[in-house]
């Protein structure tokens, strides 16, 4: 997972963390932002929280950020709109959210059986992708910067053992971005609700299943007890990219400077948050085993047909809309010139 390329990448971000501001005259500019997911969600609820005391740090308090738990200020539902109107300041969220407005924003999230966190950020940095997000979330009157990273997620929470195909027909389940499209077709009911929301859904029965994340954020959410099978691996999101978004008024109340700022400390969040999340999921899996929880691996035949109905998917969404169209293909052809290089320089099982 180009982890020498992730280190390289954020390595100038840790040194600036660690560097008071050096224009002392820059002006304060207050800036609300808003999470969403509870800041005791594991790995999300404290990369929120760094990513504010980091802004405030670097930018020798010029830039005065103050956290917000979700719902606080809007629903974590309603963030882009807020942002874009200028009502809330700015939100550290993940586009997958925004699907409602377009499908393409799921793309700047996570993609189903797409890449590990090294060649997604590659894609973003290198290929295009941010270019494109930018070009999207603009037209919603945001400036977006991504800022966050995870590899891997879990596949998802069952009340029962799912053997077959047919035991996923009917069920009503919690599930994020285009990974949900897929299993619409495969006769689930889908809905998408927030971190704070999920929890009280399964154990009143109003969803029979969940997807949330990685194991240690899965773990403080408490779904083990109410639901003993954990799904692996997470097909639907093998990487996800957090992103933070800022009004187009408050982004012009920042100075070049400030604006700098931002971009280092999300880089150096981006970091941070991944190699975190790499460092603790072993200890996570094995807590909630201790629990009762079956952890599962999906079959070759299960995970086959996922990728089959992903791949009907992705054409459907693509003459659906043009901007999915667009991140599609510059993603589709970064990933093919990609491949010749993950075929020679990787070591294979």
């Amino acid at each position: 997972m180009h982890l020498k390329r992730l280190a390289a990448f954020a390595a100038a971000a840790f040194i600036a963390t660690a560097v008071p501001s050096a224009d002392a005259q820059e002006k304060r500019v207050r800036m609300q932002i808003a999470g969403a997911f509870p800041s005791t969600t594991g790995l999300l609820g404290p990369t929120q929280t760094q990513l504010v005391e980091q802004l405030r740090k670097v930018s020798g308090g010029s830039i005065d950020a103050r956290f917000f738990e979700p719902g606080a200020l809007v629903p974590a539902g309603q963030y882009l709109d807020a942002v874009g109107n200028g009502s809330l300041d700015a939100a550290w969220t993940v586009s997958g959210f925004w699907t409602g407005k377009d499908i393409a924003f799921a793309m700047y999230a996570s993609v189903p059986f797409g890449p590990e966190a090294g060649e997604f950020l590659a894609w973003i940095k290198h290929g295009g992708g941010e270019q494109l997000m930018k070009e999207l979330h603009g037209k919603y009157n945001v400036e977006v910067i991504p800022c966050g990273l995870i590899s891997p997620e879990a596949s998802g929470w069952f009340r029962r053992e799912i053997k077959g195909p047919e035991d996923l027909k009917g069920l009503k389940m919690r599930f994020f971005g285009l990974g949900a499209n897929v299993m619409q077709k495969l006769g689930v009911s889908t809905q998408l609700l927030q971190a704070g929301e999920i929890f009280q859904a399964l154990q009143l029965g109003t969803i029979d299943a969940t997807e949330f994340s990685m194991p240690v954020m899965d773990l403080t959410l408490g779904f083990h007890q109410v639901a003993k099978h954990y799904y692996f691996p997470g097909w639907h999101q093998m990487s996800t990219m957090n992103e933070l978004i800022i009004s187009k008024a408050k982004w012009a109340e920042l100075s070049e400077t400030q604006r700098n700022q931002i971009q280092v400390v999300c880089d150096a969040i981006m970091l941070r948050q991944f190699v975190e999340g790499e460092a603790v999921q072993g200890k996570a899996i094995a807590e909630i085993k201790s629990k009762g929880v079956t952890v599962h691996y999906w079959s070759k035949e299960m995970l086959a047909l996922f990728r089959k109905t992903w791949d009907e998917v992705a054409a459907e969404q693509a003459q659906k809309s043009p901007e999915f169209k667009k991140a599609w293909d510059s993603y589709s052809k970064f990933r093919s010139e990609y491949k010749v290089w993950k075929d020679v320089g990787y070591l294979k099982d």
